[in-house]
């Protein structure tokens, strides 16, 4: 007996579950029987979209087109935005950044420091800029922690540091034969006290 309502309460839950004959229009087409909501993807969480399937695919083939290897777009990036002037025009001079570090006979011969070539054993940072056509009276040198920002007449430079300096106690020197200017920033890093003792 109990064999029997258990057989017809699964025949109940069959009839709950399955769809009404009505509402198949799916067979009448000659396709399979799919349920809503197994026809249903990622696509259809949330609100509508407007634009038409035409639009939708030139999207989908325009995004296609670029390189799918890259992160982001170059334009997208901007670099020095908070200091930089998009209606300046001045061009930006050349530059070069040298990582320097004291080195004593004792680290050279006898290697009895924990010294060694990596940039994390430097102690300062040195920022060559090449400034043809200028005198030192032009210069306007801004250096913040992580950013140096350079003004002369003829050329701009904002440059983000590649790593924390301390901005006030660096020295400029502004090389007239060259024409050439030479920041030295000694380098702003916290665990220095613990790595190079």
């Amino acid at each position: 007996m109990e064999h029997l309502s258990s057989l017809q309460n699964l025949q109940a839950l069959s009839a709950l579950l399955s769809t009404p004959a009505d509402e198949e229009s799916d067979e009448e087409d000659g396709k399979q029987n799919v349920k809503p909501m197994a026809r249903m993807g990622p696509g259809h969480i949330g609100a509508l979209s407007s634009a038409s399937g035409k639009e939708k695919k030139a999207v989908n083939s325009a995004y296609l087109k670029k390189n799918t290897k890259d992160i982001w777009d170059v334009d997208e990036v901007t670099e020095g935005t908070h200091l930089d002037d998009l209606a300046d025009l001045r061009p930006q001079p050349e530059y070069e950044i040298i990582l320097k570090q004291t080195v004593g006979t004792e680290d050279l011969f006898l290697g009895m420091s924990r010294k060694d070539p990596s940039s994390m054993c430097c102690e300062s940072m040195l920022v060559r800029v090449k400034l043809p056509d200028t005198k030192a009276s032009d210069l306007v040198l801004d250096v913040r922690e992580t950013f140096l920002d350079l003004r002369t007449p003829k050329y701009k430079l904002g440059l983000h540091l590649p790593h924390p300096v301390h901005s006030g106690e660096g020295t400029a020197r502004f090389i007239t034969e060259r024409a050439e200017l030479e920041i030295t920033l000694p380098m702003n890093r916290p665990l220095d006290c613990i790595n190079l003792a």
